[in-house]
């Protein structure tokens, strides 16, 4: 009798070493320049979006790229962002979502936030929290704050 093993290696999540708590948008931005803004794929040139998948306690159990967009759009499903929590059942109580403006300034768009409050009616009926986005930008002089919390702006009431 011959033995036929079959391997593969599939990606579920990406999980950094350290596991930091992002329980405000501050702390979601050092996530963000520190694992995502550091990846092979991610483009500064183009809006990218992700989640980031939270435990009970706020930290962080990974991310996932949801889209890659163009310079001042992106297209976002529901299905795309919550696939990836769905897959990890309890592990993932809650998500952050973030994305880059490439302009440098973080001043969410309609569209942004739109979408948001589309994301935060699905993930109610998933019983998955959308906890807040994060648009992340540049400093300037005139703005020493390179991004932008939705929940901190009032958006997500």
């Amino acid at each position: 009798m011959k033995d036929n093993h079959e391997f593969r290696v599939i990606r579920l999540r990406e999980l950094p070493l350290a596991i930091p708590c992002c329980d405000n948008p501050a702390r979601i931005y050092e996530y963000w320049m520190a694992n995502i803004a550091t990846a092979s794929w991610y483009a500064p040139d183009a809006e990218c979006l992700c989640a980031i998948h939270l435990n009970t306690r706020r930290r962080a159990t990974g991310f996932h790229l949801v889209s890659i967009g163009t310079m001042d759009t992106i297209l976002v499903s529901a299905r795309e962002v919550f696939r990836t929590a769905i897959l990890h059942g309890a592990a993932a109580a809650s998500l952050v979502i973030g994305h880059n403006h490439p302009s440098g300034d973080p001043t969410p768009s309609e569209a942004d936030i739109r979408v948001t409050r589309d994301l935060m009616r699905a993930g109610q009926l998933l019983k998955i929290e959308v906890l807040d986005h994060v648009v992340v930008g540049r400093s300037e002089p005139d703005r020493p704050q390179p991004f932008a919390s939705l929940r901190e702006l009032g958006y997500l009431a």
